[in-house]
C-alpha cells in the first residue's frame, strides 16, 4: 500500500534510517562520533581492566556491539558497547566461575562464555516478548535514575581531575576518601581539569553549534605539550594498544553452561534497565523515534552474542557516551558509525593521536557531561504535580548512587507500585447530578448547583475493580446512599471506570446488590463494557441483575428509573430530570 513502511524496517531501523537520510545532520554526526571516540577509547579500556581483562578487550568489545546496534536499534544516540555496572557484575560473576573452570587462565574464556550468556537471555526475552516489563519504568523513576547516575559519574573522576588516591568500595566511602585526602591533590592536574570545565560551559553558553567538547580536548592537550605539564605529573591517556581480534568459539567444556544463567541474568536485567532508561531519555518524541522495548532487547542480545566471539565481555550502554554524544550534535545511529571507524584506526594505527590527551581534560568532560543529565525543570515539574512522584525520584537517584543499578531500580520500581496501589485501593468516587447549563452528568462536588434525580443515586468509582479496592468500593457505594436526602429507590453503579473485575470484586458487588435489595433498592449498572460483561457473566451476578438492569448510556438508564417511579406515582416524574432526558 502506497505510503506504508515495509515490514523489514521495523526490524532494521538503522537500514531505514539510512534511507531518509539528511545531509543537513552529517555534520553532527560526525563531529560527535569523533568527539565520542575520544572519551570512549581510555574509557572501554578501563572497564575492561575492572572487568579483569585485558584494557585491549574494551576495545574489542566496542567493534560488533556498534554495528549490530546500528542495525537492529530503535535509539538515535544510544551508545553500547561496554559500562561500568556490568563490567563490575561480570568480574563477581567470572570471578567465582574460574575456579570451576581451571583457574584464572581460563578467565577470559569464560567472560566471552558470560557475554553470549547474556545474549542469550536477552534473545529469549525478546522472542518471549517481556519488554511488556518496561511499563513499570515510570517517568520519575527515569529522572531519578539519570540524577543517579549523573552523582556516579562525577563519583568516578574525582581521581582523574585531582589525582588524588580515592578508595573506598562504594559511592559514600569513596566521597569520604577524597574529602579526608583532599590535600594531596596534584594542583596543576585540578588546574587543567578546572579550566577544561570552565570552557565547555562557556562554550555551551556563547557557542551552542560549536563542537566545543572535542575542541576543548584538543586544546588541552595542546596545552599540556607546550608548558611541559607532562613532566610536571599530568597524566595523560598513554599507550593504547593495537591490532583487531580474532573471531573464534569460546571453549564451553571451560565451564558449565548452566552455572553462568544466574550471573547472566543479573547483568541481563542491568543492562536492559540501563539502555531503555538511557533510551527514553534522549528520544526526540517524535514519531520516527519510538523505543521499542521488545526491539531493545533483540538488539543487545545479539550485541552480547557477537561480542562473545571476539573475546570480549558483556556489554550494555554508557549514559555518559551518550549525553556526550548529545551535546555534540548527534542526530542518528551514523554517529556510531563514525565512532567504529575510530575504534578501528586505533586500533590499527591511530593510537598516538589520543595518547596525548590529558586523563584530568577527559575527567572533566565526564563531569560536565554528568551535570547534563541533571534536568532541574523536570524536577520541578514533577514536584508541582505530585508529591508522591517527587519523592519516588529522590529514592531513585538515592537507590542508585547508595546501592547499585540493579538495587536502585528494583527498589524505585517497587515504591511506584506501592504509590500506584495507594492510589488504586482508595481512588476517587463521586455522586453524579445534574447541573444547570452543563450537558450530562457530573461529580456533585465539583459542582455545588447541582441536583440528584429524586430517589435515584448515581455512583462512580474511578477504578478497576479488584481485590485491594473492593472492600473500600462497598463501604463507599453504602455511604452515597447513606447519605442520600431522598428516600432511596435506585442504585445506578456508572461502570465507565471499572474496566477490570476479579473474584473478591464479584462479590463485593454481590454483596451490596443484597445489601441494597435487603433496604428496598434496586441494585443497577450503566455504561458497562462488553468486556466487563463477559468477565461478570460466569459468577451469575449478571443474571442475578438481568440484562434488563444494564444499561448501555446514563441517559438511558435515568429515563427508565423516572419510567418505573412514574408507574408508582401516578404518572408523576422524579423532582431533577431534566426535560432534554425525559424527552430523549
Amino acid at each position: 500500500m502506497n505510503g506504508e513502511k515495509p515490514r523489514w524496517e521495523r526490524y532494521f531501523p538503522g537500514v531505514a534510517t539510512l534511507r531518509s537520510y539528511e545531509k543537513r545532520w552529517l555534520r553532527g554526526d560526525v563531529l560527535a562520533g569523533v568527539t565520542v571516540s575520544a572519551y570512549l577509547v581510555p574509557q572501554v579500556m578501563a572497564y575492561a581492566v575492572i572487568a579483569g581483562l585485558p584494557p585491549v578487550a574494551g576495545l574489542w568489545a566496542m567493534l560488533l556491539p556498534i554495528l549490530i546496534y546500528f542495525l537492529l536499534g530503535t535509539s538515535r544516540k544510544l551508545s553500547v558497547g561496554p559500562e561500568s555496572t556490568t563490567a563490575l557484575m561480570t568480574a563477581a560473576g567470572v570471578g567465582a566461575l574460574v575456579g570451576a573452570a581451571g583457574g584464572p587462565e581460563h578467565y577470559a574464556e569464560v567472560a566471552a562464555l558470560m557475554a553470549i550468556a547474556v545474549g542469550a537471555v536477552s534473545l529469549i526475552s525478546a522472542l518471549a516478548r517481556l519488554g511488556f516489563l518496561t511499563s513499570l519504568l515510570s517517568r520519575p523513576v527515569l529522572i531519578g535514575y539519570l540524577l543517579g547516575i549523573a552523582v556516579l559519574m562525577i563519583v568516578s573522576q574525582l581521581d582523574s581531575v585531582t589525582q588524588i588516591d580515592v578508595a573506598g568500595d562504594s559511592t559514600w566511602a569513596q566521597l569520604g576518601s577524597f574529602v579526608t585526602r583532599l590535600g594531596t591533590a596534584h594542583l596543576p592536574t585540578v588546574a587543567v581539569a578546572t579550566v577544561t570545565l570552565v570552557l565547555l560551559y562557556l562554550a555551551k553558553w556563547r557557542f551552542p553549534r560549536w563542537p566545543a567538547p572535542l575542541m576543548v580536548l584538543l586544546a588541552a592537550a595542546v596545552v599540556v605539550a607546550v608548558l611541559d605539564l607532562g613532566d610536571r605529573g599530568v597524566a595523560v591517556i598513554g599507550e593504547v594498544p593495537r591490532g583487531l581480534p580474532e573471531l573464534r568459539v569460546p571453549r564451553l567444556d571451560d565451564v558449565e553452561i548452566w552455572s553462568l544463567l544466574p550471573y547472566a541474568l543479573g547483568i541481563a536485567i542491568v543492562g536492559f534497565s540501563d539502555v531503555i532508561l538511557t533510551g527514553r531519555a534522549f528520544a526526540s518524541g517524535s514519531r520516527e523515534e519510538k523505543i521499542d522495548a521488545n526491539q531493545e532487547l533483540l538488539a543487545l542480545g545479539a550485541a552480547n552474542v557477537a561480542t562473545g566471539f571476539v573475546q570480549g565481555f558483556p556489554i550494555s550502554c554508557s549514559g555518559s557516551r551518550t549525553v556526550l554524544a548529545d551535546a555534540a550534535g548527534a542526530k542518528t545511529q551514523v554517529y556510531s558509525l563514525v565512532m567504529l571507524a575510530a575504534v578501528v584506526m586505533v586500533l590499527l594505527f591511530a593510537g598516538p593521536v589520543l595518547e596525548t590527551f590529558p586523563d584530568a581534560a577527559m575527567g572533566a568532560l565526564v563531569i560536565y557531561a554528568a551535570t547534563q543529565l541533571i534536568d532541574v525543570a523536570e524536577i520541578r515539574r514533577i514536584a508541582r504535580f505530585r508529591r508522591s512522584e517527587l519523592v519516588i525520584t529522590f529514592v531513585t537517584a538515592f537507590s542508585v548512587v547508595a546501592f547499585d543499578v540493579l538495587i536502585g531500580i528494583g527498589i524505585a520500581v517497587g515504591l511506584s507500585i506501592v504509590d500506584l496501589l495507594r492510589r488504586i485501593t482508595r481512588p476517587h468516587a463521586a455522586v453524579l447530578g445534574y447541573a444547570p447549563g452543563v450537558p450530562g452528568m457530573h461529580d456533585m462536588d465539583d459542582y455545588p448547583e447541582s441536583n440528584s434525580v429524586e430517589g435515584l443515586v448515581v455512583f462512580r468509582y474511578d477504578s478497576p475493580l479488584f481485590f485491594a479496592n473492593a472492600d473500600d468500593f462497598l463501604e463507599r457505594a453504602v455511604e452515597s446512599v447513606d447519605a442520600s436526602d431522598d428516600h432511596v429507590r435506585w442504585f445506578l453503579l456508572n461502570a465507565e471506570a471499572n474496566t477490570e473485575f476479579d473474584l473478591t470484586a464479584v462479590d463485593a458487588l454481590e454483596e451490596l446488590r443484597v445489601h441494597l435489595e435487603e433496604r428496598g433498592v434496586r441494585f443497577t449498572m450503566a455504561r458497562v463494557k462488553q468486556e466487563a460483561i463477559r468477565q461478570l457473566e460466569p459468577s451469575g451476578f449478571v443474571d442475578r441483575i438481568g440484562m434488563d438492569y444494564i444499561y448501555e448510556t446514563l441517559p438511558t438508564a435515568v429515563r427508565a428509573y423516572a419510567a418505573d417511579y412514574a408507574r408508582e406515582h401516578g404518572g408523576r416524574t422524579p423532582a431533577g430530570v431534566p426535560g432534554e432526558i425525559l424527552n430523549g
